[in-house]
């Protein structure tokens, strides 16, 4: 079709220089000149692909100026192929993306030992506050970036894009600031055993210094999210992840630096998907072409990506702070219980952050529909998003809850202490209700990509304060630790409860106004369009 397109518009064209710049859904095309001297470069390009012959009055062929065909317009298809071939890839971004930090966790309780292993996992609830407010610009960003890409309005695209990297960059010298003073005397607020207080500091210190890393390629791939492109966030994750375990093993076991080693792997692997993620982005930004100067900051513009990331940052700070609480709870119990419940969360970490982000691409799904007045589309993809993390959900329960002794022993050595029975027990009364909180993602992902941001906070805040209240006071009981493991799945059941009334109230008045607002559209334009035809034929008669 593009080519039977442009072989029309070649031969309409009497100059070189009239040719038009072509995009369609795939790339970007444009005109050369043609001589016989280009010839073996017209068919080596063609070979590649890269080019389209055009026969006309003149001889030209278009070249590939940039292969868009990693953007994707999720208004078009059926919603449940496009959510299915959009999150996929990104449950595999996040599976790598996980690998981070349990090859910290795996790395330091095989090859240094247990307190080596509660130490780094007493490190990751307070890294959560960091990552939270990470994850919100990625979440602000991408919502508001995918809301112009879908309505193709790329100069405000760009600007949205922009602000956000300038935004996000002075709030992470802030936060490092914040860190490098405060976390040592965080760790021990929280009740860190004295025999690992050292290499939780130690680990902290080294782990704030790579915040830019995480922050810019946390922007980068909400940015790759909102064009619709999983797949290179994937291919970034999965080459960075891996080489981690390994700079992970050369610098724990081979060099022998202990918990820092396990540190500087991850700042070293991460800085290098940082760098070459931004590159890429800069890229493809790059490829859309501005129909006037693009505005590199605007205050307005960090208004609407901060109503949008602001209460995800809020959201996650407090889930962070939670999970803070819990941690001092938990550490009044002992290394052991530290040690397994260090492993068992990574694992559950893994999945609930994995359902997370297939929220997020709901969200990206839901914003850009809405970019292009679709809500009809939305509804729908609530159906498609369920039936994905509910298949999603049947082998990770089966494996978690008969065989999830076989994966704890990746994190530790001794089968039968107390610490994987911890970890176990943690294991078998969390992941059956992994199809309840599931759900409770894919609506929070929808709520928030049609900017109902108050009810998706109250949902989530509901869920952690019961869940931290419950655990306090279960842990003071006969239950002890068991307790505190317990209150997790009340709080996700009515979180998930709140989420689903919220949604489907929301979603049936948004249906209802959207065929009048249809209506209402429709006879403006067609008023605009007698308008139009009313003057040709003034200027016709003229």
């Amino acid at each position: 079709a593009v080519r039977t397109q442009l072989r029309h518009r070649a031969g309409e064209k009497k100059h070189m220089d009239s040719l038009p710049l072509l995009q369609s859904r795939d790339a970007l095309y444009r005109p050369c000149k043609f001589n016989m001297a280009d010839t073996p470069k017209f068919f080596f390009t063609f070979w590649q692909g890269r080019s389209i012959l055009c026969f006309g009055s003149d001889h030209v062929f278009y070249r590939i100026e940039e292969d868009l065909h990693m953007n994707k317009d999720l208004t078009v298809g059926k919603p449940s192929q496009v959510l299915w071939q959009f999150c996929l890839p990104m449950f595999g971004s996040i599976i790598f993306q996980q690998l981070y930090n349990i090859a910290d966790s795996l790395v330091a309780g095989k090859f240094i030992g247990e307190n080596a292993l509660a130490a780094v996992g007493n490190s990751y609830e307070i890294t959560l506050i960091f990552i939270a407010f990470a994850f919100g610009c990625n979440i602000g960003c991408s919502v508001i970036v995918s809301r112009y890409f879908g309505a193709k309005d790329y100069d405000e695209m760009k600007t949205s894009v922009y602000t956000s990297l300038i935004g996000s960059a002075v709030l992470c010298a802030v936060l490092m600031l914040i860190g490098l003073v405060g976390c040592h005397s965080l760790l021990e607020l929280i009740n860190t055993p004295e025999e690992i207080l050292a290499d939780s500091s130690l680990y902290l210190d080294i782990y704030v210094l790579g915040l830019p890393f995480m922050f810019f390629y946390n922007i980068a791939t909400g940015i790759f999210s909102a064009l619709g492109d999983s797949k290179t966030p994937f291919y970034f994750l999965a080459v960075s992840s891996l080489s981690n375990i390994g700079v992970d093993i050369l610098f724990v076991a081979g060099f022998k630096m202990g918990v820092a080693g396990v540190a500087w792997a991850t700042f070293l692997c991460q800085g290098v998907s940082c760098v070459l993620a931004m590159v890429v982005v800069f890229r493809r930004i790059g490829a859309f072409k501005s129909t006037h100067k693009v505005v590199l900051f605007s205050w307005n513009m960090l208004g609407k990506v901060a109503m949008v990331a602001i209460p995800s940052i809020l959201q996650q700070s407090f889930v962070s702070v939670g999970n803070i609480i819990l941690q001092s709870v938990i550490n009044t119990f002992g290394a052991s219980v530290i040690a397994g419940y260090s492993a068992a969360v990574k694992l559950n970490n893994m999945v609930i952050t994995s359902f997370t982000t297939l929220g997020n691409g709901i969200s990206n799904y839901t914003s850009q529909n809405m970019g292009a007045g679709k809500m009809d589309r939305v509804h729908e993809g609530f159906g498609a998003g369920r039936n994905l993390v509910w298949i999603i959900c049947v082998p990770i329960v089966l494996l978690y809850f008969f065989f999830g002794r076989f994966l704890l022993l990746l994190f530790m050595n001794d089968p039968q202490g107390p610490a994987i029975d911890t970890g176990m027990l943690f294991l078998r009364i969390l992941s059956p209700f992994y199809f309840v909180v599931s759900v409770k993602l894919v609506t929070d992902g929808i709520l928030r990509g049609c900017g109902m941001m108050v009810r998706f906070m109250i949902a989530t805040f509901s869920d952690l304060i019961l869940r931290v209240g419950i655990a306090i006071v279960l842990s003071s009981t006969a239950l002890g630790s068991t307790g505190i493991w317990m209150a997790w799945p009340v709080g996700w059941c009515i979180g998930t409860g709140l989420s689903l009334v919220f949604y489907f109230t929301a979603i049936r008045k948004v249906l209802a106004e959207s065929p009048a607002k249809a209506e209402a559209e429709g006879e403006a334009a067609g008023a605009r369009a007698e308008a139009v035809f009313a003057a040709d034929a003034e200027m016709e008669t003229l």
